[in-house]
């Protein structure tokens, strides 16, 4: 086992699960709620961590989660969460059992309403470490929430906003690559570029973090050199390792702060007519992204290239977009059902969006606009 703390503690390898017991008992708890979503048990995947983690088969489990986290279902999570008198959280799936599970965290010892702990309406320092303790655990290699200080969850208003602070970080995140060997293709494909993104969006920040890039570069060489690996053969046990890797990468760069395809995705994914999954979002918008933000980043484009091995002539944003086709994922939002009517209301939000203050370059509603018009 690599047992590595930075911002939080990290167990990473295959059969990892094999320690959950032990770890609760570490962090003083032994009745945790099981957040995980439907999917996730009829996979097998939680019987799968019931069987190995040595938690006892009456673990309390809330399992209604949407594909992306809403507030109601936070609220539903935590009248459970009190009522079965638990003590801690033990989130199991993708980014959006990981997030909910953070949110029940927070709600659980913090009154509502929940909005007041977002971070664009100043929440951030509302936020406190009274919470009971979260682990992470994922089955996707590709959100790097399992070690990210936000949840991003869509409130009943139709707002997806994000609620970050250190103490929103889950105090463990257990990375078995085991967890992802049954995960579909176009999922595989999605979620590793959902991690493609992190990094390069992180490494782009103009905040100041050396190791942070360090971080976002080498995560990104990982997930370039084995996406279409794992997207081809799901059964390939490296690959399946490096991606897992690559995500949590991604999540450890989240300190940097995103850019504006996160500014974009965010308020996407919280449109109720249409069920937008967030890699997928990332992968069509990023390219438009690329083209909007390479100038006056010469040096860093020159870099990220040099990690994927491309000339310094080479087009980046086609490079990614070629990269997308190839791993069979929608070329454009119209594609996912997007329509320019959308536009204006999300240009908006993507303003507002935290993530929008680290995009190298700065962005207006007007630019979001033009970014929307050109990945449709």
């Amino acid at each position: 086992m690599a047992l590595m703390n930075y911002l939080t503690r990290i167990q990473f390898d295959a059969g990892a699960i094999s320690l959950l017991a032990d770890e609760l008992k570490l962090l003083g708890v032994s009745r945790p709620l099981i957040v995980t979503d439907k999917g996730i048990v009829a996979a097998g995947l939680l019987a799968n961590v019931l069987a190995k983690s040595g938690l006892p088969q009456d673990t309390t489990i809330f399992d209604n989660t949407p594909e992306n986290p809403t507030e109601a279902a936070a609220d539903e999570a935590v009248a459970l969460f009190k009522s079965a008198n638990c003590d801690s959280i033990v989130a199991l799936g993708g980014g959006s059992p990981i997030d909910l599970g953070k949110a029940v965290s927070l709600l659980a010892t913090h009154p509502g309403p929940l909005d007041q702990y977002a971070a664009i309406l100043g929440g951030m320092d509302r936020i406190t470490g009274n919470k009971p303790p979260v682990v992470a655990i994922p089955t996707t290699a590709g959100t790097g929430s399992e070690v990210g200080r936000a949840a991003l969850v869509t409130l009943e208003d139709g707002r997806k906003l994000g609620f970050i602070s250190s103490y929103m970080i889950p105090n463990l995140a257990l990375c078995d690559p085991e967890l992802t060997l049954g995960l579909p293709p176009y999922l595989t494909a999605a979620t590793g570029m959902d991690a493609i993104t992190h990094c390069i969006e992180t490494f782009l920040s103009p905040r100041f973090n050396p190791v942070a890039d360090a971080i976002a570069l080498d995560g990104l060489a990982r997930a370039a050199r084995w996406i279409e690996t794992a997207t081809g053969n799901g059964s390939d046990p490296v690959a399946r390792h490096e991606m897992m890797m690559a995500a949590l990468q991604g999540g450890l760069t989240f300190q940097k702060g995103l850019g504006a395809v996160h500014s974009l995705s965010h308020p996407l994914g919280g449109l109720k007519s249409l069920r937008l999954h967030h890699g997928t979002l990332n992968a069509v918008l990023l390219p438009a992204v690329l083209r909007y933000n390479a100038e006056g980043n010469g040096e860093k484009y020159a870099r990220i290239k040099a990690v994927l091995g491309l000339s310094e002539h080479a087009d980046l944003a086609e490079h990614i977009a070629a990269l997308s086709r190839r791993l069979g994922l929608p070329a454009t939002l119209s594609q996912m059902g997007v329509s320019a009517e959308h536009f204006q209301q999300i240009a908006e939000y993507a303003v507002k969006d935290h993530s929008t203050a680290s995009n190298p370059r700065p962005v207006t509603a007007q630019d979001f606009v033009r970014l929307l018009n050109e990945s449709l």
